[in-house]
């Protein structure tokens, strides 16, 4: 095995050259001399391939096992849930994940953008390689090319060479968030650099390549910025090649309970908490502008909070149940009946339908017999 240029012709007379597979070392070739009298054939060809492919795999380093310190030290959730939309997106990730393509991730605050783009590095080849995050819109203006790539070697007294994070990313996957908030100047920068997938440091007069996969995301659509005019257009084309969705947390309310029993798992060491019938229905009932995120505080709360082994309504934010605590306890408190609840969301079906009670019916399921009954007792008995 030799180094040498790729392809498989060789330099070398009656001779092939065929890449073998070794993590960090591309320049590794298997090189076969032939018989010029008998020649090769496809099948050669391929068998040949296949031994590449073996010898790769010996000469590869055994991964030593090293401790799953992410949960400990990432207090975000993975893409979890079990509705129809989280399904589809964990099959386009995996999808994404075998390129080497640019994704844009789209989605609101707090949604899990971020745990997209990790679990896009963690199924890609890359997956040994560096995973580095940059909030573009913490960036400050005038710090964005040093802190993006670097700074060369005293280009001011007391200044010393410092490696940007496309350098840091090298090998592995750069992560760009909130990139719409960047500044028509450091989206110039930005293209350049993607352009080339190499970097100049401030003070430096070289470019420098780069290995990286680029994961970039917004809560806002770059679509639009770019027709709004607040985004570059050849910048978006850049960054747009493949694009995700995640949904809010509303448009996928079959996965809120399963989070929060996921939360309520993280401090099972802590303290083993269960919820309640009444804090189910108002956690699924709830509209989560925060999203995911919102639902893990929403949790750490009750977990801190909560006086017994069971979160109740009580053990939940004011926001979170102002409806709850507006109708239900008054009701509880006059001990109402089911039948009463019953006439009250009957009443309430039927102003919504304009007082048509065929079309209450097909509402609530019901026959227009038992919705008179539940009318009648309305007006004789409920308060």
């Amino acid at each position: 095995m030799i180094a040498g240029a790729p392809g498989e012709a060789s330099p070398h007379l009656n001779a092939l050259r065929f890449p073998v597979p070794v993590p960090a070392r591309p320049e590794v070739y298997l090189e076969v001399e032939c018989d010029p009298e008998r020649g090769i054939d496809d099948w050669d060809r391929q068998l040949l391939r296949d031994a590449a492919r073996v010898f790769g795999l010996a000469l590869t380093p055994r991964a030593r096992p090293v401790p799953n310190t992410r949960a400990a030290a990432d207090p975000a959730a993975p893409v979890i849930g079990s509705s129809e939309c989280m399904q589809t997106l964990r099959q386009l990730v995996e999808r994404v994940a075998v390129t080497d393509f640019t994704v844009l991730v789209e989605g609101e605050s707090g949604s899990g953008k971020e745990l997209v783009a990790r679990q896009i590095h963690d199924l890609s080849p890359r997956s040994r390689g560096p995973f580095v995050a940059v909030n573009c819109a913490a960036l400050v203006e005038s710090l964005i090319e040093a802190e993006l790539f670097g700074v060369e070697d005293r280009i001011a007294t007391g200044v010393r060479a410092r490696r940007g994070k496309f350098e840091v990313a090298d090998r592995g996957t750069l992560f760009l968030d909130e990139v719409a908030d960047l500044s028509a100047s450091a989206q110039a920068k930005l293209l350049r650099a993607v352009q080339e997938l190499a970097v100049e440091r401030v003070g430096g007069h070289e470019l420098r390549p780069v290995d990286i996969r680029l994961v970039v995301a917004t809560n806002q659509s770059l679509r639009g910025l770019v027709d709004a005019g607040r985004f570059r257009e050849d910048l978006y084309y850049r960054l747009a090649g493949v694009e995700l969705r995640v949904p809010p947390l509303r448009r996928r309310r079959d996965d809120i309970l399963e989070l929060a029993e996921y939360f309520l798992a993280r401090h099972h060491q802590f303290r083993r908490l269960s919820l309640s019938d009444g804090a189910a229905e108002a956690l699924l009932s709830y509209d989560w502008p925060g999203n995911v995120r919102e639902l893990q505080r929403v949790i750490e709360r009750a977990v801190t909070l909560a006086p017994g082994n069971v979160v109740s309504l009580s053990d939940l934010p004011p926001a979170l149940t102002r409806e709850y605590a507006e109708v239900l306890y008054p009701s509880v408190a006059r001990a109402d009946s089911m039948r009463t609840w019953g006439s009250r969301y009957a009443r309430l079906v039927l102003d919504r339908c304009d007082q048509n009670k065929r079309r209450t019916c097909e509402v609530l399921g019901i026959s227009y017999h038992t919705l008179q009954a539940y009318l009648r007792y309305r007006e004789s008995s409920a308060p």
